[in-house]
């Protein structure tokens, strides 16, 4: 199988995740001791939070599209980045690097679309649901796509920001998220995209009232099988 590059680090705590998935997933793919050949590239988030909260996204681009490139000067055949956040920046890693780069947009699309769904609420960071790089991913399938009220917004960044980045996941925390999710099924949203990597930490899918779509395992489970599919 081709070797994985993971861009990583934003936040560490979903990247461990992804990490896991990824063997899991070639594990029972190939059965035996088979587990996933990774390269991790670890940023320190800190950094990144930083070139957010600025908006100076061409920083982050360059940032990324280095460190893409020495993943695939590491010997990654195929690049994916751990965050759905700093897909805002992916054109500027794709054209660093010559291998596939597995996009998180496309994998929600792609699981939205299979599903039925057309109309779809996104939770993220609040670039991710205010910036238009994963909506258009969902929207250029034709799905209607619904992000909360800005209170709601601020609700559901502050938690991933605050806490969920930091290991730390409060019951009360999870009560409010499933407020917001029924404020969004309210407005029509006949399922949830879970548009952030940590909130997966916080949010069972399994337990929410509409169908979920985990970004952080679909994205995972995508980049192994384009790993495996050499």
């Amino acid at each position: 199988m081709r070797t994985i590059g993971l861009l990583g680090g934003m936040s560490w705590e979903s990247t461990a995740v992804y990490y896991r998935i990824l063997n899991e997933t070639v594990r029972d793919q190939l059965g035996g001791l088979h587990s996933a050949p990774v390269i991790v590239d670890s940023l320190d988030f800190a950094e990144v939070a930083a070139l957010q909260s600025a908006g100076d996204w061409e920083a982050a681009g360059r940032l990324l599209g280095d460190h893409a490139a020495r993943l695939e000067q590491a010997g990654a055949e195929v690049v994916a980045l751990a965050t759905n956040t700093m897909h805002l920046v992916a054109d500027a890693i794709t054209a660093r690097i010559s291998v596939p780069f597995v996009h998180i947009g496309d994998v929600a699309a792609d699981a939205v679309e299979a599903s039925g769904i057309t109309t779809i609420g996104l939770l993220g960071t609040r670039f991710t649901m205010e910036q238009p790089f994963l909506v258009d991913h969902l929207s250029a399938r034709g799905l209607r796509v619904i992000v909360p009220a800005a209170e709601d917004r601020a609700l559901v960044h502050d938690v991933i920001y605050d806490e969920l980045v930091h290991g730390i996941v409060r019951e009360s925390s999870r009560l409010a998220y499933a407020g917001v999710i029924d404020r969004l099924v309210a407005a029509g949203a006949d399922g949830v995209v879970l548009g952030c990597t940590e909130i997966e930490l916080l949010v069972d899918p399994a337990s929410t009232r509409v169908p979920a779509f985990p970004t952080t395992r679909l994205h995972a489970e995508a980049i192994a099988s384009v790993a495996l599919a050499r």
